[in-house]
């Protein structure tokens, strides 16, 4: 069986659709669905067992022997958020728990870190420099540290061999796809926007506060979370043959505009975007980053090939297939 964490969440549940088309289908969802519409991610899921978020481990107990491995995605990803203890209960506590069981119980560990872990970019975008370069890393918000301290976390225990087996930390960069409707204020500009701008309303993006930038021109590393589960499922199945545990970058290692990213939704929907630019709340100026690209020297080292779809391509395929569907999910 495979464990997911935040198996209902927006990657958790890509990579459940991915595993059934692959025909794997004893999948343990793990998760929390409250009153909104997040069950619908799995709504066409065959799996083992739905578990909640905090019997997860009274369940490992009972059937951690079956257990093949433990994709651990679920966390609170909300950049806004200011709750500091329930941030290290969620994202830090709970992630150690579960890599000493893995570690116990011998089991791989896959678990989602974030590109957020990089702050300002000041320390650029590479994941090889191992744990001296991760700690010159300041994070800009709870969330990305939060996520950082376990990455270092993780790498002191490894260096002191209290690892399970095979583990791989991914620092996804900005991922968008199917399945992240729930997410609220949280989602992607293109299932945020996708209904406006097909539309023909005008949208808003935020204008560039620095003289070296244009407005719409700052610039992200977006990737499709089809090519994530691509990628996640290449590295789980690698490092169960070597030894290629550790953190790994997850995004496409090319920056592109939200310009870019607008104008791709507005092709795909078969309508010119129309924009409006409006001032970046001086509250979040100073923390806000203008620039992010993976560095992917790592992951293309590790013997990963599969090229990253093209942003226009993941766009299309997005709005064709699901956000412009009957039914947008996977």
């Amino acid at each position: 069986m495979l464990v997911i964490t935040g198996g209902a969440g927006f990657i958790g549940s890509a990579l459940a659709a991915r595993l059934n088309e692959e025909g794997r289908a004893d999948l343990v969802i793990v998760d929390r669905f409250g009153t909104g519409d997040k069950w619908r991610n799995i709504a066409k899921r065959d799996f083992f067992e739905i578990v909640p978020i905090e019997g997860l481990f009274a369940w490992l107990e009972r059937f951690g022997d079956r257990v093949e491995a433990v994709f651990h995605l679920g966390a609170n990803s909300s950049t806004f958020a200011t709750d500091a203890d329930e941030m290290i209960a969620s994202n830090l506590n709970y992630t150690i728990a579960l890599w000493r069981w893995c570690a116990a119980a011998k089991r791989p560990l896959i678990y989602a870190s974030s590109a957020a872990t990089y702050g300002d970019g000041s320390f650029g975008f590479d994941d090889a420099g191992g744990l001296e370069a991760l700690k010159r890393l300041r994070p800009l918000n709870l969330y990305g540290w939060s996520k950082h301290a376990f990455d270092l976390w993780a790498l002191r225990e490894a260096a002191a061999g209290h690892a399970p087996p095979r583990w791989i930390g991914l620092k996804f960069f900005n991922v968008f796809g199917p399945n992240e409707y729930h997410k609220g204020d949280m989602m992607s500009l293109v299932a945020k926007n996708y209904g406006r701008i097909a539309a023909g309303e005008t949208i808003r993006l935020f204008k560039s506060h620095r003289p070296d930038c244009r407005d719409g021109e700052q610039l992200r590393d977006f990737v499709y979370v089809k090519d994530c589960t691509a990628a996640m499922l290449w590295l789980w199945r690698q490092v169960r043959q070597d030894n290629s545990s550790g953190i790994y970058n997850l995004g496409t290692g090319q920056a592109r505009s939200f310009l870019d990213l607008i104008n791709a939704v507005g092709a795909a929907c078969g309508v010119p975007a129309k924009i409006e630019y409006i001032d970046m709340p001086e509250a979040i100026r100073p923390n806000y980053q203008y620039f992010t690209q993976a560095g992917m020297t790592r992951l293309r080292q590790a013997g990963y090939n599969a090229p990253f779809t093209p942003l226009e391509d993941a766009v299309a395929d997005c709005v064709t297939l699901h956000l412009g569907a009957p039914d947008p999910y996977l």
